[in-house]
């Protein structure tokens, strides 16, 4: 088997599944549909493109860095001139929108994606010559330093437990797609369609790690 590893490390990210305009909220490690959208970017697929061939792909993740939870406060808009029916301005202007967003600061994953090599190769040399922005999660959110971290020839677990962490922490999460059984977790989380914004249940086990 072969895996793809990317460092996903970054002063703030935020890995929404949940989220609407005036609720962002962040999951605790990078969702899949968050990650297989920065695949798309990585090679300038549209919104509109074919998302099966990434979605079959096999994704673990490992939390190396929790990171701190936080929340923001935002307002988009507002401050515009109001006008009646007839379009004649009324004196008064539009309400801002109010919008809470979480989001992760300080945190850093190990992400794996398991799958046919030939994909994998193309996509490591695509985030490594991004076609498009690469960010984590929202487009403000860049990484710290290069995500790409290579292949190696190793099933998914293997790969993300020989690779190397940054920090010395005793304890780390490692949370790994698997079919369903008793016992998983399922996300959300699965993309189906980027401009339908539709997304399906994927099954994952956690495990806590020495």
């Amino acid at each position: 088997m072969t895996t793809l590893l990317l460092r996903l490390e970054g002063p703030l990210q935020s890995w929404g599944t949940q989220s609407r305009f005036s609720d962002r909220d962040t999951g605790y490690e990078p969702s899949k549909s968050g990650v297989v959208g920065l695949l798309c970017a990585a090679l300038g697929r549209p919104r509109t493109a074919d998302l099966s061939d990434l979605n079959r792909l096999r994704m673990g993740v490992r939390v190396d860095r929790p990171g701190t939870l936080d929340r923001d406060f935002q307002t988009a808009g507002g401050g515009y001139p109001q006008k009646d029916t007839r379009g004649r301005p009324t004196g008064k202007k539009t309400n801002a929108t109010l919008s809470h967003r979480s989001f992760l600061a300080d945190a850093s994953f190990l992400v794996g994606l398991e799958g046919d090599r030939a994909l994998l190769e193309e996509l490591d040399s695509a985030v490594r010559q991004p076609r498009w922005q690469l960010f984590l999660g929202r487009k403000a959110f860049v990484p710290a330093q290069p995500i790409a971290r290579g292949l190696r020839e190793a099933p998914l677990r293997e790969a993300l437990l020989s690779e190397e962490a940054p920090d010395r922490a005793e304890n780390r999460l490692l949370v790994i797609e698997t079919p369903p059984a008793p016992g998983t977790q399922i996300r959300q989380d699965a993309p189906l369609s980027f401009s339908e914004r539709r997304f399906g249940p994927r099954h994952v086990t956690v495990e806590a790690i020495q």
